[in-house]
This record gives C-alpha cells, sequence and structure tokens, in this order.
C-alpha cells in the first residue's frame, strides 16, 4: 500500500523521486531525478547571472512541481486501486 501524501511529497520537492517511490516508471523516475538535479544548479547559475529572470524561473519550477506532486499522487492512488 503507497502512500499518497509521501508519493506527492517526494515529486514536489525533487522530481521524480515520488515516481520511484511508487515504482511503476522508474526510468522516468530516474531521468526526472537528474533533470531536477540539472535543472535546480540551472536555477542558481540564472539567479546569479540574471537576477530579473530567476522569479520566472522559479515560478515556472514551482507549477511543475505542483504538476508532478499530483502525478505522483494520481499514480499512488492507481496502484492502491489494485
Amino acid at each position: 500500500m503507497k502512500k499518497l501524501w509521501l508519493a506527492a511529497l517526494l515529486n514536489f520537492f525533487l522530481m521524480g523521486a515520488g515516481t520511484l517511490y511508487n515504482g511503476n516508471r522508474k526510468a522516468l523516475g530516474i531521468g526526472l531525478t537528474i533533470g531536477a538535479l540539472v535543472l535546480t544548479w540551472l536555477e542558481f547559475q540564472v539567479k546569479a547571472a540574471a537576477p530579473s529572470l530567476y522569479p520566472i524561473m522559479f515560478g515556472t519550477v514551482f507549477f511543475m512541481n505542483i504538476f508532478f506532486a499530483y502525478d505522483g499522487y494520481s499514480e499512488a492512488k492507481a496502484i492502491n486501486e489494485g
């Protein structure tokens, strides 16, 4: 039985971690996790080089994190339902 809140929380804070926790799409989870780490590095580079663009990037990543949290929650719910 998967914990819905844990899958959502993992995917919100580190895209792909909730997908890995759910276990159905491991390759996607690994790819998203690596992408999240690269994106975090890129965010810091943008913040230093072009601070005026940082709010746009932060907002975009925040929106993506909400989507991935929902995806992790939905996938865990489907796993639990059968």
